[in-house]
């Protein structure tokens, strides 16, 4: 008998790439959908991709509503609970990315402890892990935390923190922190699998549209999604990722190393990319008049490096590394028609 995952979040950028991988290995794939609406779409979008959607099934659930969730689980060997909110601007209630974070993932984890699921791997993020320090000269590593009660630990990454400590604590309740193995990917990047450019496109539009004219000095740890699918799948089954958190990130690039990146590589748009770094109190002033900004003007030369031998070890393979992400998910991004 086949086994059978259950993918939450599958028509997002990262729940599509996990059961496209989960697909091609054999398994059959029960992915969850905030409407059904999506259904057709995640069907024809995996099928495009090489993927035999005879044994992949849509169903509806709710982050923030207990029903489907039981019989979502029926027959669930591994859960794949990769649903969680994301985006690049902060809302004005903070609650509206921590409560469904958390909600969701309790809901995810209570039904399949109570339906006997084998293996559950969660999608976390080294924001839950890098946000609201101090000292930033060294390596973070699986062993810390973000500060949530930090000035500089905004919604999304307390979203993500306390989704996963509520994840464990769950677990630990149950006995079963051997049955849970968390992935703490950094930003995500490399191919899409349809038109939507998701969050992470979303930044590399920017860049090429040219609306960044100076670069802020903001950096960001990057990984490939592939990398990231894979180390999920592999999780499921790997009795040394069982009880443990794993880094997946293949290195640190700034907005400007990036930007220079995409340059060579794409020189159509080299007028239109940022060829030098703003002043932090011109980002200051400007975040005064932009949420988009302003609610990043935080971090503005920080330099979160962590360590990512955890992910490196689970995949027992160096990284994609992170040029090679980003100029996969430019090219999508032009297959698709979302620049020129």
């Amino acid at each position: 008998m086949t086994d059978r995952v259950l993918v939450t979040g599958i028509s997002g950028f990262l729940g599509g790439h996990v059961a496209l991988q989960l697909l091609r290995a054999g398994y059959a794939v029960r992915g969850s959908v905030r409407s059904l609406d999506r259904a057709n779409k995640v069907r024809a979008t995996l099928a495009a991709h090489g993927a035999d959607t005879s044994r992949l099934e849509i169903v509806h659930l709710d982050l923030l509503s207990d029903s489907g969730w039981p019989e979502a689980m029926a027959g669930v060997r591994y859960l794949q609970h990769v649903a969680s909110p994301l985006v690049i601007d902060q809302p004005r209630d903070r609650n509206e990315l921590i409560r469904p974070a958390v909600e969701g993932t309790a809901r995810a984890l209570t039904a399949a402890f109570a339906a006997g699921v084998e293996r559950i791997v969660l999608t976390s993020s080294i924001a839950a892990i890098v946000y609201g320090h101090t000292d930033y000269s060294r390596a973070f590593t699986t062993a810390d935390w973000s500060e949530p009660d930090s000035r500089r630990t905004d919604a999304y990454p307390e979203s993500k923190l306390r989704a996963e400590r509520e994840a464990w604590t769950i677990a630990e309740a149950h006995g079963g922190r051997d049955r849970l193995a968390v992935i703490n990917p950094a930003a995500i990047l490399g191919p899409l699998l349809d038109d939507d450019p998701g969050t992470s496109g979303e930044l590399l539009l920017r860049l090429l549209s040219g609306a960044v004219p100076l670069a802020p000095r903001l950096s960001f740890s990057l990984v490939d999604v592939r990398d990231v699918a894979e180390a999920h799948v592999i999780a499921m089954t790997s009795p040394e990722a069982a009880g443990h958190r794993h880094i997946l990130s293949e290195r640190e690039l700034s907005i400007l190393e990036l930007a220079t990146v995409l340059r060579r590589h794409f020189p159509q748009f080299a007028r239109r990319l940022p060829r030098s770094e703003a002043p932090d109190w011109l980002v200051r002033v400007a975040g005064l008049f932009d949420r988009r900004i302003g609610s990043n003007t935080a971090e503005l030369g920080n330099h979160r490096g962590v360590d990512g031998s955890s992910g490196g070890a689970l995949l027992g393979r160096p990284l994609i590394p992170a040029e090679t992400a980003a100029l996969a998910t430019v090219q999508s991004l032009i297959a698709h028609g979302l620049v020129r």
